[in-house]
């Protein structure tokens, strides 16, 4: 297949696009600097520009790209950032692959369970209806930039993807050195629920999501959602370090802000649709998963 994929540079697509071309796929890279290799498309969503004769023959498109939901503080202009680079950029990718001859079959369109918003102990799979706060409000607005390529009669598929496990890159990255010093802990009472996936199973499963007849949301989530402090003994186990320390909630509040709410709420979702389609996790418990970023 010939595949184009935005967000090629991130934690996701560093490691999605090399996996494609393993299975011997044809990748086509979207950046927003000018395009230097042969295969790099430069596109920009700020103002909805991409050439799409360079896309002419492409097969899918996975569109990864977005700002990054916790890397910097949410201020008004940051949470502008984070809506507008996930609904222009997506309006821009769904505008092109409408007007292609031939149609991509499939558009593969990230998004985030943050569409559930707080879920406490209830546990949601796709049959859930949206939550409420500013990530959930982002992810239907997201979601909904879509619809022209759904009305060209393109598969959308929109993977609703968990916190995403990796040495690399992500939350992890940020968390894993505390945790080798001794110094990770649980966040707040413990008792939220985090719905975490490996990098490996998030990989296989957008590749699944490829040669699927699935649409719409589909929750890439670990089947066995732990709450943090399920998560904080599993990564102490794994790494041979105490977990006895932890932060408050007010002092996550302080440091993180509003973010802080993201930290602290509770997400228990199940991967209903994937695994009802026939995908299997590589890692499917905590114990499985933490062993990976050892």
């Amino acid at each position: 297949m010939k595949i184009a994929v935005t967000g090629a540079s991130g934690l996701i697509g560093t490691a999605l696009v090399p996996a494609l071309r393993r299975d011997g796929h044809q990748v086509l890279r979207l950046v927003r600097t000018p395009a230097h290799a042969p295969d790099e498309v430069t596109w920009n969503p700020s103002d909805n520009s991409l050439d799409h004769t360079r896309l002419a023959g492409t097969d899918a498109v996975i569109h990864l790209a977005g700002a990054g939901v916790g890397d910097k503080r949410w201020t008004h202009a940051y949470k502008a950032q984070i809506l507008d680079s996930r609904v222009q950029g997506t309006r821009t990718i769904a505008r092109a692959v409408a007007t292609l001859e031939p149609r991509p079959s499939v558009l593969v369109c990230a998004s985030a369970i943050g569409f559930y918003g707080d879920t406490g102990d209830r546990p949601v799979d796709e049959s859930a209806p949206a939550g409420t706060g500013f990530l959930s409000d982002v992810v239907q607005q997201w979601e909904a930039a879509a619809d022209q390529a759904r009305a060209a009669g393109v598969r959308v598929v929109h993977p609703r993807s968990g916190l995403v496990m990796s040495r690399t890159g992500g939350a992890w990255a940020r968390m894993l050195p505390l945790f080798r010093l001794g110094l990770g802990g649980r966040l707040g009472s413990g008792r939220q629920y985090w719905s975490y996936i490996t990098l490996a199973d998030e990989i296989r499963a957008l590749t699944h999501l490829l040669g699927s007849q699935l649409t719409g949301p589909v929750n890439l989530t670990a089947p066995h959602p732990v709450t943090n402090s399920e998560l904080t003994h599993a990564m102490g186990q794994a790494l041979h370090r105490p977990t006895i320390l932890t932060v408050p909630a007010f002092a996550l509040k302080t440091v993180l802000g509003e973010f802080s709410t993201e930290v602290l709420g509770s997400a228990r979702v199940l991967p209903t649709a994937l695994q009802h389609d026939g995908f299997t996790f590589d890692h499917p418990d905590i114990t499985s998963a933490v062993a990976t970023l050892a």
